[in-house]
């Protein structure tokens, strides 16, 4: 009687019970994923459309020839792309466009460290200060570089007027060819750390407080501690934020030709403001496309860099 018992149990331990055909169906997709598809569908299509087709047309016309007129005169093959590495003002502006790709970049992810770990830092009014660094990244770039255009007045300038309060001559911020990209960078340097300092802040409050109680507890240092521990935890944040700026960078527009339209003497003419002077002011359709693309390839090469390399720390750690 025990044996025939054992046996029924161990039987009915084989059987497939509700437990295992639950476990069963949860390994399939969810139901309601299989209806997603359909209702992707439109979305799917109206951003292809959006996306592709401009690109599939500049394609195109960058391999043509488009008159001023708006006639086409047909296929030119890659003449338009000799053209563009023959041109000595295409390199120019490649040559500035990274020139503010690496100071900006540079200069706001060193001050958007620290003022992300001052804003970190849980005192009174933090939440009313963050508000506050957030005001200069929402503002219309057109707003911001009307308003520093008043700033770097030659006369009536704030900038100027500051120089000649602490008994340093007067600077003309947008007339010399040698200060005017800096008076660019100065500008986007100022908008743009507040909104890495407040992606670096929220970093640095979700990291494991774990990691620096074991270097407190070895003796590590401060200096130590932030360097060895929290700048290698908060490396996969830093490279989002530095992700979302490169691509910002490389198409450096508003700024530029609200304040100088590439001036003086083509020393701010970035790729994009090359490319879109060329279009709508030369009426140089053709290669204007040409230009555009390689300023999209630009984007998808440095951008395509730094996320293997978001992709790798987010494996390392």
């Amino acid at each position: 009687m025990t044996t025939t018992s054992a046996q029924t149990t161990a039987g009915a331990s084989q059987e497939p019970g509700p437990a295992a055909g639950r476990t069963r169906r949860r390994a399939g997709p969810p139901p309601i994923a299989r209806g997603v598809w359909p209702l992707l569908m439109p979305a799917m299509v109206v951003t292809g459309l959006l996306v592709f087709l401009p690109v599939i047309y500049t394609v195109w016309l960058s391999i043509s020839e488009r008159q001023p007129s708006g006639t086409n005169t047909g296929f030119v093959g890659w003449s338009n792309f000799a053209r563009m590495f023959e041109d000595p003002q295409f390199w120019n502006s490649v040559q500035v466009t990274l020139f503010l790709f690496i100071v900006c970049l540079t200069v706001e992810t060193v001050l958007g460290l620290a003022l992300g770990f001052l804003l970190s830092i849980d005192v009174p009014g933090r939440r009313f200060f963050q508000g506050l660094m957030l005001v200069p990244a929402i503002t219309a770039m057109v707003a911001v570089a009307l308003v520093w255009l008043l700033i770097y007045d030659p006369t009536l300038g704030a900038a100027n007027q500051i120089l000649t309060a602490i008994g340093l001559d007067p600077v003309v911020w947008l007339g010399d060819p040698d200060i005017a990209i800096w008076s660019i960078a100065i500008v986007d340097i100022w908008q743009w750390t507040p909104f890495m300092a407040l992606i670096i802040a929220a970093g640095i409050r979700s990291l494991p407080s774990e990691p620096f109680e074991a270097a407190s507890i070895d003796g590590a240092s401060g200096w130590a501690k932030a360097r060895r521990v929290g700048l290698p935890l908060l490396m996969p944040v830093l490279s989002v934020a530095v992700l979302l700026r490169t691509v910002d960078l490389l198409r450096f527009f508003d700024t530029v030709y609200v304040m100088t339209q590439g001036g003086p003497v083509n020393s701010t003419m970035t790729l994009n403001v090359f490319g879109y002077r060329t279009a709508f002011v030369d009426q140089q359709a053709s290669y204007a496309a040409a230009l555009q693309l390689s300023l999209l390839l630009l984007v998808v090469v440095v951008a395509g860099f730094f996320t293997w390399w978001r992709r790798r720390l987010s494996i390392e750690y």
